[in-house]
């Protein structure tokens, strides 16, 4: 059931299979973790474990992601109480 959502939910601009890994800029995000396909070879490693695999990183690396945005928030919020502070200091002193 979750392979057919991803087959009906899947982004037009990922690849069904992935080519050869190039450098890209920017985050890694968790579903290209999910839809990276590699290629099979006679003897290779056995596609279940790796896909478990790949399924495990992209929720520890979408858990990461997550604390990322909460922490540049909460960074934001407290830049903007400082300057507010400064402000307000910065006015008391003028006045006395």
């Amino acid at each position: 059931m979750r392979n057919l959502l991803r087959r009906l939910t899947r982004r037009p601009d990922t690849p069904q299979l992935a080519p050869t890994p190039t450098i890209r800029s920017g985050p890694l995000r968790p579903w290209q973790v999910r839809e990276r396909c590699f290629n099979q070879r006679r003897h290779g490693l056995d596609p279940v474990e790796i896909r478990a695999f790949l399924h495990r990183v992209a929720d520890e690396l979408a858990v990461a992601q997550t604390a990322l945005v909460a922490v540049q928030e909460e960074n934001v919020r407290i830049k903007n109480a400082l300057r507010t502070w400064q402000s307000a200091q910065s006015a008391n002193r003028r006045y006395r």
